[in-house]
């Protein structure tokens, strides 16, 4: 844990635990049952990925899913009926990842984390392409379990 005091990692661990409890909007918006937590929809994102095709760095893609959705910890999940604009969306993300990473300032963990989210934020790598892929996978097949 390096330089980092050790109630700033439980103030990070904390935060990213409300992932654990913050319900998907889409699924809440459609009235679902009990629906997933951004948590579960990481999870699966990151099992999914250990399938990356041959080519592709399948632990940073790993590494991706579990951080391409950390910001709403802060933000909560915002959609396009949350009525907040693209741009805005983004800077309060990357204000979320800022934050996050100054809790683990004294680690490269959190730069490490803030770079894969500018990664997939980005979606220029073949990496960030696939993870971005396996987002709308994994929404999909959630909600053909829900029709179940």
């Amino acid at each position: 844990f390096s330089m980092t005091s050790p109630a700033s990692i439980l103030d990070f661990l904390h935060t990213i635990g409300r992932l654990k409890t913050t319900k998907r909007t889409g699924w809440v918006r459609q009235a679902v049952q009990d629906p997933e937590s951004v948590a579960d929809h990481m999870y699966r994102m990151s099992v999914i990925s250990f399938l990356a095709p041959q080519g592709l760095d399948r632990d940073r893609c790993i590494r991706m899913a579990l951080v391409h959705d950390m910001a709403e910890s802060v933000v909560g999940d915002i959609t396009p009926f949350c009525g907040i604009s693209i741009e805005e969306k983004f800077n309060q993300e990357k204000r979320a990842m800022e934050d996050l990473r100054t809790l683990l300032s004294g680690t490269s963990a959190g730069q490490t984390m803030m770079d894969l989210w500018c990664e997939y934020e980005a979606g220029t790598t073949p990496e960030a392409q696939f993870v971005k892929e396996i987002d709308k996978f994994e929404m999909v097949l959630q909600a053909f379990e829900y029709e179940k």
